[in-house]
């Protein structure tokens, strides 16, 4: 083993060498530590859990990727996907697609006497996947769409609900309006009632037959006004987004599910230069505590410098002798702030304790991502980026005259 490190380890577990102002420093030395794996680690968990929690609910919803007609206006009534160049096969065998789905949009407005509600009805076919809705729902279920006659039923958002106070098993007129033509009525049974905690979701869509959607707007059987690709992971969507639009004809487009809703998208940016900052803030606290435990301690040793000085140890090897011995106390303080860091997350995860207001953050749960690699990275980073700022400091060490140090000791 090499004398730095064998020497660092043997006075860092020495039990007879602590004295009070040692222990003192020491236990700041991994407060400090213990704090910024802390911090940082909720700070890292929770931001990257909300961007990945809003970013499965949007695309859960409407799909990771939605291909539309180039025809399709901003008023949400959609045109029919054209179909030259459109190779829906080929698409679901893409290898990172788990399924795809059809639908067709109208506008509308939901009314009784109690209020009025304007409302995007979106149709869906008998692919609907209602399996991967179910985790909106906080009533009744989604309608069975066979796409043979005309379903009914429709699943409103909560928001909606409590609008019109309406609740499931209730019946709701709908007023739809194509342009230049009279208003056409539809009477509509509640069958579920969602909630995705997006308010630009919530407060507008309604789930129904796609069949009511083609006969509004004298649509054809089988046509369908876009379709929404699931991907297997929402983080798939920026790398197979441009095998999506090479099969998708050049009279359609493709959209992800977080440029439906730019506000959201920079809601989400957010996240990112946050986690920045509040990481940055607790690496230079670190790095400054630790620099301080470092000249302390060569302070309180320097006779011991002196000697090793005057036994032939180089300077070198006594800087990283004391750059090892500071590293090794960081440890403790490693481990406990990732214990308690993790605990914390760990009881927020699966308990669900904090809660957010979903208009402002669009999730109703602080939303945890406990990912292994960005887990152990703050610790390795810290404990690497603190080994460097050590170097500067440690060759305070040069300066020590072993003569001085052990004629005054």
């Amino acid at each position: 083993m090499k004398f730095p490190l064998y020497f660092s380890r043997k006075i860092a577990f020495s039990k007879d060498n602590k004295n009070n102002l040692s222990r003192v420093i020491i236990f700041i030395g991994r407060l400090s530590v213990a704090l910024g794996i802390i911090v940082s680690l909720i700070t890292v968990s929770t931001g990257f859990g909300s961007k990945k929690a809003i970013k499965e609910r949007l695309a859960d919803f409407s799909g990771h990727v939605t291909v539309k007609s180039t025809r399709s206006n901003s008023s949400y009534n959609t045109s029919v996907l054209d179909k030259e160049g459109l190779n829906v096969p080929k698409l679901k065998q893409l290898d990172d697609v788990e399924s795809t789905q059809k639908y067709a949009t109208i506008t509308g407005i939901m009314r009784n006497e109690h209020s009025f509600a304007g409302i995007i009805f979106k149709g869906v076919g008998k692919d609907f996947d209602s399996l991967r809705f179910k985790k909106f729902l906080v009533a009744g279920k989604t309608p069975q769409i066979t796409e043979k006659g005309y379903n009914n039923g429709v699943t409103i958002s909560e928001k909606i609900a409590k609008d019109l106070h309406l609740k499931v098993n209730d019946s709701i007129v709908t007023v739809f309006a194509k342009e230049d033509q009279k208003q056409i009525y539809r009477k509509f049974q509640i069958v579920g009632i969602y909630k995705t905690d997006i308010k630009m979701i919530d407060e507008q869509f309604v789930i129904g037959d796609i069949n009511h959607v083609r006969k509004i707007l004298d649509m054809n059987p089988e046509d369908v006004g876009g379709i929404d690709v699931f991907f297997k992971n929402v983080n798939d969507i920026d790398k197979d987004f441009p095998q999506v639009e090479k099969l998708i004809g050049y009279k359609n487009y493709a959209e992800k599910a977080t440029e439906k809703f730019p506000q959201i998208n920079d809601w989400i940016s957010i996240f990112d230069v946050n986690i920045a900052l509040i990481i940055s803030i607790m690496l230079i606290v670190v790095i400054i505590n630790i620099i301080m435990v470092l000249l302390i301690l060569i302070i309180e040793r320097t006779n011991s410098i002196g000697l090793l000085k005057t036994l032939g140890a180089t300077n070198a090897q006594i800087r990283a002798t004391f750059i090892n011995y500071t590293l090794i106390i960081m440890v403790p303080g490693l481990i406990y702030g990732n214990a308690i860091g993790l605990g914390l997350l760990l009881i927020q995860k699966f308990f669900g304790i904090i809660k957010l207001n979903p208009e402002n953050y669009y999730v109703s749960v602080v939303p945890v991502d406990l990912n292994p690699v960005a887990i152990l990275s703050i610790s390795a980073g810290i404990l690497f980026i603190s080994g460097l700022a050590l170097i500067i400091p440690s060759y305070l060490i040069s300066k020590i005259s072993p003569v001085k140090s052990i004629k005054y000791s």
